[in-house]
């Protein structure tokens, strides 16, 4: 029944926003619902008066958090939405409606069990940011240390857990009325989008984030992250280094700096790519309300609560596409999927190559402005609803940053290349990977594993042949078969690594 309420909620929320003039009267289906929505409106007093971005923008407000973050993605996406539209939804970014002050107080004082006088030698109850998870107060530690507090909403997790048992019951919807449903996974999608929201409700989970992406950042000359200071962090509130800078949205202020905007743009693809495959763990929450831009020249992030995590495999996986798509090497790129298993392996490699060449061949060696995301999305889903590839829920967050980082750099610079920008750097990292420097690195990560196991191959042995059941037997094959492979692939390294050396001394 509660999520029947919600479901009425929204609709009510929706006419009384007037939001049915946004929607698509095409057909006698459409015509027909449109007309019935402007008469439950009438019956409503639906505002229909005020912009109609404003009264969007109103109505993801009203509805809560998980709507509001949608009007954040929203709002990167300036080539798909109407300039008005486009321009209200940015205001969710930093300027949602803030709780009162002494809800903030009061959470401050029972997590850290002090008073605010206590803790702090000043705090300004106005907050100077305000998101829909949590809200900023600025202050000053006794020891002089400028700081910022981020503290949670009150019930922001009730209400959180309320939407998203929403977005679970359509996506089983989906998945049972749609063809195309179970080939998209949108419950596992919905689980991934729940497991980074139960993250970001958590802002101990927050703080390691930051402090992680502060260790892999420290020295750079590209990016800064704040400080944690530990002694003042609980789930639900955290309190951090204070960063001064400018907005990366007001382009007109960091030109008047002297910002250099193409080279500003520039090093956000740098880092985007530099977090993906360096590290594999990058910050997936990048609109333009979390990053500011200081007096040197350098992007500031904020808010931590959302960050994505690569395997290796898939690391490889997308640096081999992107290295085949700016090379155009469509039919590596067929052979990619075809390997890591995201198509069917009856598909026709020559078929699934002449698809992913109509879609993408027309978007190279023009600039960013003349390349639209969105458009080239849609027509690859096209494309893989044809050769049934089936969606990666494990990269929802990696689509939604590229989208955001799309946005972004139009924002900054509609004339950067990104291909010219991100290729160097990617072709770096796979020889990096694949080369001399990536055996070094392959035979370092293994050794741990070799020093403790390569001893108990006596020892298994031994059990092995004492062993009577045969399932145990069965059991320690398997397990003496694995260290043979790898004792395999090590002997490979070594034998590899000693014939390019002697070539190399041969050779001088």
């Amino acid at each position: 029944m509660s999520r029947l309420t919600r479901l009425l909620r929204i609709l009510v929320v929706g006419l009384r926003f007037g939001l049915y003039e946004l929607m698509p009267a095409a057909g006698l289906v459409g015509t027909v619902a449109r007309r019935l929505a402007q008469i439950a409106g009438a019956v409503l007093r639906a505002d229909t008066r005020s912009a109609r971005g404003v009264r969007l923008r109103c109505a993801l407000e009203t509805l809560g958090p998980i709507f509001v973050k949608f009007g954040q993605v929203l709002s990167t996406r300036r080539d798909l939405l109407p300039q008005d539209i486009a321009d209200e939804l940015a205001k969710l970014q930093d300027q949602v409606p803030p709780f009162p002050s002494e809800a903030a107080v009061a959470e401050i004082e029972r997590s850290l069990g002090q008073k605010v006088e206590e803790l702090f030698w000043s705090f300004e109850r106005d907050p100077v940011a305000s998101a829909s998870i949590a809200q900023v107060h600025l202050g000053k530690l006794a020891d002089g240390r400028e700081a910022a507090i981020k503290v949670l909403r009150p019930g922001v997790e009730r209400a959180v857990a309320r939407d998203l048992m929403l977005l679970e019951t359509a996506a089983g919807l989906v998945e049972r009325l749609w063809a195309d449903g179970r080939r998209l996974k949108p419950r596992e999608v919905v689980a991934e989008f729940a497991r980074h929201l139960d993250e970001e409700l958590d802002l101990m989970r927050e703080a390691a984030n930051a402090s992680q992406l502060r260790r892999n950042f420290d020295g750079s000359a590209l990016l800064r992250v704040p400080e944690m200071y530990w002694a003042w962090c609980t789930p639900r509130v955290m309190v951090m280094e204070r960063m001064v800078g400018t907005p990366v949205s007001q382009v007109e202020r960091l030109r008047a700096r002297g910002v250099d905007i193409p080279a500003l743009a520039r090093a956000g693809v740098e880092i985007f790519f530099t977090q993906v495959f360096r590290d594999g763990f990058f910050h997936a929450d990048m609109h333009p309300g979390n990053i500011l831009v200081d007096d040197e020249g350098r992007y500031v992030a904020l808010d931590f609560g959302i960050m994505g995590a690569l395997t290796e495999v898939d690391k490889n996986y997308l640096a081999q596409n992107f290295i085949a798509f700016f090379n155009r090497d469509y039919q590596r790129v067929a052979q990619a999927h075809l390997e890591a298993g995201w198509v069917p392996p009856e598909t026709r490699i020559d078929e699934f190559e002449a698809a992913i060449r109509a879609v993408c061949e027309p978007i190279f060696a023009r600039p960013l402005k003349e390349i639209y995301f969105g458009k080239l999305l849609l027509r690859l889903f096209q494309t893989s609803r044809r050769f049934n590839v089936e969606i990666q829920p494990q990269l929802v967050m990696l689509q939604k940053t590229l989208l955001n980082i799309e946005g972004l750099g139009r924002q900054l610079d509609p004339d950067l290349d990104l291909w010219t920008t991100a290729k160097p750097y990617l072709e770096r990292w796979m020889s990096e990977q694949v080369g001399w420097r990536g055996l070094l690195k392959s035979l370092k990560r293994e050794a741990p594993y070799w020093a403790t196991t390569l001893p108990q191959i006596p020892r298994l042995a031994y059990r092995l042949l004492a062993e009577d059941r045969l399932g145990a037997v069965e059991a320690q094959l398997a397990r003496l078969a694995e260290i043979g492979r790898r004792r395999n692939r090590l002997l490979a390294f070594l034998i590899g690594l000693l014939a390019a050396l002697a070539v190399a001394l041969l050779l001088r």
